[in-house]
């Protein structure tokens, strides 16, 4: 298994990752701005039908799909230096649906995945504001997408991004701290050092999730933590 994170996060949480799989530090240059140059969440997505990557996605870091024959798929439009050139990628998939700003998603995601439903929200940067648990269970940082997740009869804690570093902004935001995988979900930092640390312990323990915080600092928003298996399935969250 691989593990995709930005190259800037904290050299604890690369140490304490490497214990779970293969640590790739992704990094770009003059494709996208500073701050979310390194996101995996801005060049892929994981899907059902698979992992989309941004046409324009480094070579490097497309050789070393190939060279571990992790299975991907191109996306039809490059990232790039504006929104909403930015935010094509930045949806979440779960087995039922698919999450995020339509108008600007890119089409691969649907065309590869025609089953999931669709959930318009407002938000471009819907898997930065948005982790799944389960396909019932999110923890979210935005009004719209909770407003949205609730009509739906789905449960949703809601959490202020307050204290979340990101570089070049007030703060960064949850999801972007994140990933999951068997049932684990990691942490790029500690939930002491998180006013909304108490509500998001709860949470997941309600759903039997452990939590990994791996690192003791403030919560560290590096465009999620991508997991994908060698046996060629990104992974999504589990079913419950």
């Amino acid at each position: 298994m691989i593990i995709v994170i930005d190259k800037r996060q904290p050299e604890e949480v690369k140490r304490n990752l490497s214990g779970y799989g293969e640590v790739i530090e992704f990094s770009s240059t003059g494709i996208t701005y500073d701050a979310i140059s390194g996101h995996p969440d801005i060049f892929y997505c994981s899907t059902p039908g698979g992992l989309i990557v941004a046409p324009n996605a480094p070579e490097k870091f497309l050789s070393i799909l190939n060279s571990v024959k992790i299975s991907f798929s191109f996306g039809n439009f490059p990232v790039g230096f504006a929104y909403p050139e930015t935010a094509h990628y930045n949806a979440l998939c779960t087995h039922n649906f698919l999450v995020h700003n339509i108008p600007i998603t890119d089409s691969s995601l649907r065309t590869l995945n025609p089953a999931l439903k669709a959930l318009n929200v407002a938000q471009g940067y819907t898997r930065c504001n948005l982790l799944a648990l389960t396909e019932k269970h999110f923890i979210t940082s935005d009004k719209g997408i909770e407003k949205v997740l609730l009509a739906e009869g789905l449960q949703v804690l809601y959490i202020l991004p307050g204290g979340i570093l990101l570089d070049g902004f007030k703060n960064g935001f949850f999801g972007g701290c994140c990933g999951i995988y068997d049932r684990k979900l990691f942490i790029s930092g500690s939930l002491d050092h998180y006013g909304e640390g108490k509500k998001v312990r709860e949470f997941t323990a309600e759903h039997s999730l452990e939590v990994i915080e791996l690192y003791d600092g403030p919560l560290f928003d590096g465009g999620g933590i991508l997991f994908i298996d060698d046996f060629n399935q990104d992974r999504l969250p589990v079913i419950a």
